[in-house]
């Protein structure tokens, strides 16, 4: 129903409306940092970009397929794709896997619920990175740990 969309958001800029960005949020060494998707304003944007190039690329082959259906907005699979590699709790993963020691427990919270892609994202990189991740978002806790999932792929 992508014209409804188009409808809305037209509806919602002519009223002025304007919506808050999502966020995750990583707390390091007593610093919380925060992102929103495509972040290009984090001081250390330009290694996490490439942290997240280095890990997708690992997930990749391991068997990682990006959940295009978790985009909603209308856009071809290529860009639903591209967009979806840079929602922000991949980049708070991604910071803290770069600013971290092997083995760190990662926690991020996420102040919307976790959408698909993002969990199975988050589901293999602890297996294959050999991470604890716990993402806390609206909804519940997720501790992801050797490629599974506490809530049990209820998300």
């Amino acid at each position: 129903m992508w014209e409804k969309v188009v409808e809305v958001r037209k509806l919602m800029k002519d009223r002025g409306v304007q919506t808050t960005p999502a966020c995750s949020t990583i707390e390091l060494r007593g610093h919380v940092h925060e992102f929103v998707a495509d972040d290009v304003l984090h001081p250390r944007k330009k290694e996490i970009y490439e942290m997240m190039r280095e890990i997708n690329q690992q997930l990749r082959i391991a068997g990682y397929v990006a959940e295009v259906n978790s985009e909603l907005h209308d856009m071809g699979a290529a860009e639903k794709e591209n967009a979806l590699s840079y929602h922000s709790e991949k980049l708070a993963i991604a910071f803290g896997v770069l600013s971290t020691p092997p083995g760190t427990t990662l926690r991020v919270a996420k102040d919307l619920r976790i959408c698909l892609d993002c969990h199975n994202f988050a589901k293999l990189l602890s297996a294959v990175y050999n991470r604890k991740v716990i993402i806390r978002d609206r909804n519940r806790f997720h501790h992801f740990h050797g490629g599974h999932c506490s809530c049990n792929n209820y998300w």
